[in-house]
């Protein structure tokens, strides 16, 4: 089924940095909690104001109505030039008072409306009795008012509080409340911004390295990355890397030319040899037997090169999951395994607690290794070969160890025989290839540990390596 095509004429989504998403974001929180905190600010500021104006207001209504109600009282009574009632004008209130048929007899200032309902609270029997009237317009501004009865139709007081300026109070408010809103998520903008830039600039840096090793393929880039934060982690894990990968590319290019050299050796060999096959019906029958022998001989050295090559190659691959073994029983299988093949005693002596999580496949390939190697110099074989597996000298860590009645290895060439293609001066005569060793000490690595040659006492040598440690 076909996806439908998207239209051309749809802008395409462009891909912003880490800084600028960052900012944006932060700008975006800053802005969504200073909304919300300036909207519940606002909201309880002018609800507080509104219930204080009209709780006032509500007051001076209150005493009106129980002045009036305690004592008979007259329109001229709250006559604005009659002493003793300005009680009833407070700052932002206006009284005006009607006579009994409802017209003015003092006129506020402004004067106030005057309706049906309050000409009937004029003229009303019972003092007190109370119209109220909300958003009365007054000129430009907007009052709340409330007409109260003298009683015995004796007329009645109108009081007016205005709103419209706390309206206005609350819209500069508002106002101000929206420039400083906007004034804070700017600034949040900003030191977003400031900050991206601060936090993503080793990005940049590392992101940069990165992109130049995928240009230039060079491995070898120092990472100028600090700190302690998990920046600096990036960094400092990006450089080990690096170093790692240029080493592993390294150890490559020097396998590849080493392997180079060594299979030059037999190929040469092999193709002298042929060239005389041609000749074979003209050479004496032990010189043919001699040429059979020796093409079987470089044929299998060949292929054992080729073999130790993809073990060095592939020894070094984690695929075989690792899983708790016992590293005596290994060796008793390896001991087993090399009498069949060569006839000679191998003896294994375990002491300790020898289980140890590995790789079975590798740590077998690296113990064969060693006793073949051992049984290959030690050709006398009037002493046994020795396997000795020792439990931990320290927690986790287990000891192997082949021991053989050899011609030994000399001092100097102790700290070189696990050299890829390395071999010892008095070792070049003898068949091999120089790798043996060197998967054994890919194997000790891989498994946490480490190879080692010492001289033995009384002659020959003691080759081994450590597991445990973690890997």
């Amino acid at each position: 089924m076909r996806r439908p095509r998207r239209p051309t004429g749809w802008p395409r989504l462009r891909l912003v940095s880490l800084g600028t998403t960052f900012a944006v974001s932060f700008a975006a929180v800053t802005a969504a909690v200073t909304l919300l905190i300036g909207l519940l600010s606002y909201s309880a500021a002018a609800r507080l104001v509104r219930v204080d104006q009209e709780t006032v207001f509500d007051e001076v209504v209150q005493d009106l109505r129980d002045e009036v109600r305690g004592t008979a009282m007259a329109p001229e009574d709250f006559s604005s030039a009659a002493p003793g009632h300005d009680i009833v004008r407070p700052a932002r209130t206006d009284v005006q008072v009607l006579g009994a048929d409802g017209s003015v007899v003092d006129g506020g200032n402004p004067g106030l409306p005057v309706v049906a309902a309050d000409r009937r609270i004029a003229a009303a029997a019972t003092a007190g009795e109370m119209a109220l009237h909300k958003d009365v317009d007054v000129g430009s501004d907007v009052y709340r008012v409330a007409t109260v009865a003298l009683g015995g139709g004796r007329g009645a007081v109108q009081v007016a509080q205005e709103f419209s300026d706390t309206e206005d109070l609350l819209r500069a408010l508002q106002q101000r409340t929206l420039v400083l809103m906007a004034a804070v998520v700017t600034a949040a903008g900003l030191f977003g911004w400031w900050l991206a830039r601060r936090i993503t600039h080793r990005l940049v840096i590392l992101t940069a390295a990165a992109e130049d090793v995928a240009r230039t393929r060079r491995l070898g880039v120092q990472v100028p990355v600090t700190g302690q934060d998990e920046v600096g982690r990036l960094g400092r894990a990006f450089d080990r890397m690096l170093g790692r990968l240029a080493q592993s590319e390294e150890d490559q290019r020097r396998l590849v030319q080493d392997a180079g050299h060594e299979l030059r050796t037999p190929l040469t060999s092999l193709r002298t040899n042929i060239s005389l096959l041609r000749r074979i019906d003209e050479l004496p029958p032990d010189t043919r037997d001699e040429l059979v022998a020796d093409l079987t001989q470089e044929a299998r050295e060949l292929t054992d090169l080729v073999n130790e090559l993809v073990d060095l190659a592939a020894g070094q691959s984690d695929t075989e999951p690792p899983r708790a073994l016992d590293l005596a029983d290994l060796a008793e299988e390896v001991a087993a395994a090399v009498r069949r093949r060569t006839g000679r005693r191998i003896v294994v002596r375990a002491s300790g607690d020898t289980t140890t999580d590995g790789r079975p496949q590798m740590l077998q390939r690296a113990l064969s290794n060693l006793v073949e190697n051992a049984t290959k110099f030690d050709r006398e074989g009037r002493e046994p070969v020795e396997i000795a597996v020792k439990g931990p000298a320290r927690p986790g860590v287990v000891r192997v160890e082949v021991l053989d009645r050899g011609p030994g290895i000399a001092e100097t060439d102790l700290t070189r025989i696990f050299d890829r293609f390395y071999r010892a001066a008095d070792a070049r005569s003898l068949p091999g290839s120089g790798l043996g060793l060197s998967i054994v000490r890919e194997v000790a690595l891989s498994h946490g540990g480490a190879p080692f040659a010492v001289r033995r006492e009384g002659g020959g040598t003691v080759i081994g390596f450590t597991v445990g440690g973690g890997f």
